[in-house]
């Protein structure tokens, strides 16, 4: 997934609970998906502002279930 420039990425060697990582040229923050209710939380970030954060926390919502099933495709869901 892709918006205003930032990649959300899931890896697949990565350990849970289920989260996504939010790159940017420089910068990169982690975010809990905490579903199937969310909403997600912000587990650290590196060079992102605060109002990055909201707007990014914004469109993660908006994705929570497509961000929960990518998550479960490449990790199972137990």
């Amino acid at each position: 997934m892709r918006f205003n420039g930032l990649r959300v990425v899931i890896y697949p060697s990565d350990h849970r609970p289920a989260h996504v990582h939010v790159v940017g040229p420089g910068r990169e923050a982690v975010f809990i998906l905490n579903a199937p209710d969310g909403p997600v939380s912000l587990s650290e970030s590196i060079g992102f502002r605060l109002a990055d954060i909201h707007r990014i926390e914004t469109e993660l919502n908006r994705n929570l279930d497509v961000l929960q099933a990518a998550w479960e495709q490449i990790h199972g869901n137990d």
